[in-house]
Order: structure tokens, then C-alpha cells, then sequence
């Protein structure tokens, strides 16, 4: 890449000469969405309309807290309750790439009812390098699908701008640092969101599970880093395993389902090595996720896998 002032320069030119009239942005509020929504908003200002996309499938407190970043960042935005809709569409759906195309094809109809609606003609996206070559490009082989890149249906409506798409993880964190982007030092969340951290059939239930699950690790974690116990990992979560275990609750046997503990350090996401969290603080996520949801989860296991050989969300 060139220097993040020069590439800001050259991009913000480049988008001026290339959206000539109104754009929609796929916004989630990660760090690639929102770069590329600050760089095409400095080029078009209000021409751009952001559209999150409340799904059903994000983090607890995730739609609230970018709605606030949209606000700092003085976008013309819209959040779009789209929840019934996507769960109708995956329901019985458990195979992940099959999630994964659903998920992609969903977000690109709610874009383009809100497109037709705005009179978009440009449809933005924060694709990054990793997103592209991980989706297959004709040469290598496919890893899995990206949501905004091997779920996007094949006729769209509108021609898709995706200035971030030669970038990597650690290029974009730059990018938005110097944009004053609130999403800089959030850890990277999959376009499909808490589905592919569900290896199970996506439901309402299913989703709240791996929510709370989520939020205990990434709350315990940044506690440890606070304490000074641990450095921060680049990517940290839990994942809703399909499989029930035996286990005890009170004095009889019960099933229950089990929860995966996933934390990795990385600098672009294309390798990582699995972060070595302290006994104790494993030990405070899994008595924290079982004591909270005793009626489903009985077993936590830790996931001590690098990339490669795994990848680092499981689906």
C-alpha cells in the first residue's frame, strides 16, 4: 500500500471520478465497512447512505453502538430491522456455506430495496484482500465464502465500488486511525455475524446462546488485559458446538450443549497462533458461561488450533 495520507489522497480522487451520483453502503460498523464508508463520504458527502442492517445475528449492544459511531462520523445513515427476515430465510439451514450465500443474498435485497428507494446507483463495500483470496479467485481454491464477496447474487442492480479490496486487516487499522474511525481498535466480526459462530441450525434460541456466550468471553478477556494478565488478542469469542454432552445438574444427569472458546494473535488475519489465556481466566469464562446459561450449556472447551491448519471462525 502506498502511505496511508497518500492512499486517503489518491482514493477520495478516485471516488470522485467514479461515483457520479448517489451510493448505499453495507455498514456493520466493523473496522472495513466503516473505513471505507469514511473514505467515500469525505469524496461524496451526503450522497452516501450508510445502511445497517440489523439482522438478528449481531453482538449484544452491536446496534446501539453503531448507530452512535454513524453519529460521531456525521453519515446519512438508516438501521434497518431486517431480524424476521433473515431467520425465516435460514431456517433449517446448517450447513455453513449454505448460511454464509443465504446471509450475502439477503443483505444485497435489503440494500437494494433501500437502493431503489434512495436512487442509489453505487454500491459500496469494505472488501479486503484476505476476503477475496480466502472466497477463491479463479486460481486458488476457495477456503469458504466471504457474505460480501462469494454471497453476492449475480445481478445486483448496481455497480459495486470497493476501494479497500488490495488492503490487508493491519492496512485498513491504519487507514482508520488517521480517519479518526471509532471501529480502529475493534476486533474483525464476520459479515455473517453470530450464524457462523452457531454450528447449528440458526434460530432465535440458538443465536441468544452463542450472544451471551460471546459477550462473557470478550467481557472476561478485556478484564484480564486490564488486570495486566494477558496482552489483548486480535480475534476473540465463543462458538455454539451442534453436539450435546452429558453432564450433572443437581443430582441428576442432564444434556446439554458446549460452548467453544476461540482467541488468536494475528496481525492481518491470513495466519494467527492461538493466544495462551491464563488457566484462571479460562477457568472465570467457563464458570461464568455455565452458571448463566445452566439450562442449555453443561461443557466449555478451548480451542488451541493455529491458522493454518484451521481457519479462525469455525464456519
Amino acid at each position: 500500500m502506498l502511505g496511508a495520507e497518500d492512499f486517503i489522497e489518491e482514493t477520495i480522487e478516485d471516488t470522485k471520478q467514479k461515483i457520479t451520483s448517489k451510493a448505499i453502503i453495507a455498514c456493520s460498523g466493523g473496522v472495513d465497512s466503516m473505513v471505507a464508508a469514511a473514505l467515500v463520504h469525505r469524496a461524496i458527502g451526503d450522497r452516501l447512505l450508510a445502511v445497517y442492517v440489523d439482522n438478528g445475528l449481531m453482538r449484544k449492544g452491536e446496534t446501539e453502538e453503531v448507530e452512535a459511531m454513524f453519529k460521531s462520523m456525521g453519515f446519512n445513515y438508516i438501521i434497518e430491522d431486517a431480524a424476521d427476515e433473515f431467520f425465516t430465510a435460514l431456517k433449517g439451514v446448517t450447513d455453513p456455506e449454505r448460511k454464509r450465500k443465504i446471509i450475502g443474498e439477503k443483505f444485497i435485497r435489503v440494500f437494494e430495496r433501500r437502493a431503489k428507494e434512495y436512487g442509489a446507483e453505487f454500491l459500496i463495500q469494505g472488501t479486503i484482500a484476505p476476503d477475496w483470496i480466502e472466497s477463491g479467485d479463479g486460481v486458488r481454491d476457495t477456503i469458504k465464502s466471504h457474505h460480501n464477496v462469494g454471497g453476492l447474487p449475480k445481478e445486483m442492480g448496481m455497480s459495486l465500488y470497493e476501494p479497500l479490496r488490495d488492503l490487508y486487516k493491519d492496512e485498513v487499522r491504519d487507514l482508520a486511525r488517521m480517519l479518526n474511525v471509532a471501529a480502529s481498535e475493534r476486533q474483525p466480526f464476520p459479515g455473517p455475524a453470530l450464524a457462523v459462530r452457531c454450528l447449528d441450525e440458526v434460530t432465535p434460541e440458538n443465536i441468544e446462546v452463542v450472544r451471551e456466550a460471546c459477550f462473557i468471553v470478550e467481557d472476561e478477556i478485556k478484564k484480564a488485559v486490564a488486570a495486566g494478565k494477558m496482552d489483548l488478542p486480535w480475534q476473540y469469542f465463543a462458538v455454539l458446538l451442534p453436539s450435546k454432552s452429558v453432564g450433572v445438574q443437581g443430582d441428576r444427569r442432564a444434556y446439554g450443549r458446549t460452548i467453544a472458546i476461540r482467541a488468536v494473535a494475528s496481525v492481518d488475519g491470513m495466519t494467527a497462533t492461538y493466544s495462551k489465556i491464563p488457566l484462571d481466566v479460562l477457568d472465570a469464562m467457563s464458570q461464568r458461561i455455565t452458571n448463566t446459561m445452566k439450562q442449555s450449556v453443561n461443557r466449555v472447551v478451548y480451542d488451541i488450533t493455529n491458522k493454518p491448519p484451521a481457519t479462525i471462525e469455525w464456519e
